[in-house]
């Protein structure tokens, strides 16, 4: 039985997002979990679909686990210096503490940037590697827009990356990041190959239940034969002006020739779909003309707007106001918009109360696109933000969005909003049913969000518009300065 060390230090980094993680950030809960030091990280994350669940329910079963330390913050702008050390404060710590250890696996992203690195998982790595020498096996989760940097694959053994966008099998990642480490602690020397794939990706157009992705999923499944321990793609994140951002193929084998040739391969594959890349960005007036003209056929069905450019998963604050304008200026009937993030807007309809009114400001606040939408508003419901996701997506998370509300526009057509205190992305129906909505009734949905919510909200579509309003979760990477990308990278 092998002594296993366990932890975790997740962002996702938007270098053109003017915010900052701070410690703080760190330190609360959301949709995952807050700060988790030693054995509380085994009841946090129990029954959650992240990858250091999955590892556990995997591991806990044949080894001894020690959790060391485990944080996750929102993604945004740049994680701030002093929160970067005073993770690696409270790492370091319980390495040190934790005595005998004989491999160690590492929940991080892969796109965390900070006020002082642009590799804050290589320079993580790094530091681990110097406490606990180069035999010690460490394993590593990175989520699926990972921008993988030769320092991250040198200082881990292995590198297992989520392979879907809905990201709905982050515990199924952690559980093959057991089974590769079960090899190695079985006495199995594995033999890398990695290569960076020469183009950047916009979000949008990463998911997995589309072509090209769709395709290349598969295409990976397919190559990861018997004789591969592990083949993974890793998309990117495009948002990052850093040397290393954009995709990435990395592979392990018993035999270093079999991972440089299903490397190879994969390679070839992805280039050759290299123009397959892309899709319709709608305008915020051609989405809601869109939108009257669907429910005026009565066709049935729901209509999704993705407001992707103000998508909090993408480091945007959640708060921008031009689609809902748009959505009352064209007065579209059985439209609900969400999920904003304006905490004091919140707490005025908790002083109004539930079928009261109140003449107040929402949103706007980031200096993005349109104001604040001044209107006066019905309180049709509040909660406490607390509850457990049930979609794909969140599956298991126990989520603390602060307390939130669901306010109907007093005039024109009825617009709902569902509000909340802190920002979250719309990806899974239970942020809608916690203030009694259901999702399912509504003929258009207004959703801050660019792919996830296809695993929950998916099915209630009858069509999906992409939607270019503004937003620092920018979806057409060719409107942005990059200054830092290497040699030859193109941007798609």
């Amino acid at each position: 039985m092998a002594r296993i060390g366990i932890g975790g230090f997740l962002h996702e980094t938007n270098t053109f997002a003017d915010s900052r993680a701070d410690f703080r950030t760190f330190v609360e809960a959301d949709a995952w979990p807050g700060l988790l030091i030693g054995d509380e990280m085994i009841a946090a994350v129990s029954g959650v679909n992240l990858a250091t669940d999955g590892f556990i329910q995997a591991a806990r079963r044949h080894h001894e686990l020690a959790p060391l330390v485990w944080a996750s913050a929102n993604p945004s702008g740049p994680v701030t210096r002093d929160a970067f050390e005073a993770m690696w404060f409270l790492f370091e710590r319980a390495l040190r503490d934790a005595g005998r250890l004989d491999a160690l696996f590492l929940d991080l992203h892969g796109a965390m940037v900070t006020e002082h690195l642009e590799d804050g998982e290589g320079e993580w790595l790094r530091r681990v590697r110097a406490l606990v020498g180069d035999a010690l096996p460490i394993v590593v989760a990175l989520d699926f827009h990972a921008n993988i940097t030769p320092e991250m694959v040198e200082r881990a053994t292995a590198l297992i990356v989520y392979r879907s966008y809905p990201h709905v099998d982050m515990a199924a990642s952690g559980q093959r990041a057991y089974a590769v480490l079960a090899r190695l602690l079985a006495g199995e020397r594995l033999h890398r190959a990695y290569r960076q794939v020469p183009f950047i990706i916009s979000m949008p157009w990463q998911s997995t239940l589309a072509s090209p992705m769709a395709g290349i999923a598969e295409r990976v499944r397919a190559l990861a034969t018997a004789g591969i321990a592990s083949l993974d793609f890793a998309p990117g994140f495009p948002l990052a002006d850093i040397p290393h951002c954009g995709p990435s193929i990395v592979a392990y084998a018993t035999d270093g020739e079999d991972a440089e040739r299903v490397v190879a391969e994969l390679y070839r594959d992805i280039v050759r779909r290299k123009a397959e890349f892309g899709g319709k960005l709608h305008s915020v007036d051609e989405a809601v003309r869109a939108a009257g003209a669907f429910v005026a056929a009565g066709d049935g069905g729901t209509l999704i707007l993705a407001d992707t450019q103000d998508n909090p998963g993408g480091g945007a604050p959640g708060n921008t106001t031009d689609l809902i304008h748009a959505l009352i200026r064209e007065q579209v009937a059985g439209a609900c918009a969400g999920v904003v993030c304006d905490p004091a807007f919140v707490q005025a309809a908790i002083r109004a109360g539930v079928g009261g009114a109140m003449t107040a400001a929402l949103g706007g606040q980031g200096g993005t696109g349109a104001g604040p939408v001044q209107a006066r508003f019905e309180v049709l419901a509040v909660g406490d933000g607390r509850f457990v996701g049930t979609g794909p997506f969140y599956s298991g998370c126990r989520m603390d969005l602060g307390p939130m509300a669901r306010v109907r526009i007093a005039d024109g057509a009825g617009l709902e909003i569902i509000v909340s205190s802190r920002k979250q992305q719309a990806a899974d129906r239970e942020m809608f049913r916690h203030v009694g909505a259901d999702p399912a009734r509504y003929r258009v949905l207004a959703l801050k969000s660019s792919v996830h919510f296809r695993a929950d909200f998916g099915s209630l579509a009858r069509e999906i518009l992409v939607v270019e309003a503004p937003g620092v979760n920018t979806a057409n990477l060719r409107t942005l300065t990059f200054s830092k990308l290497r040699d030859g990278v193109e941007i798609l």
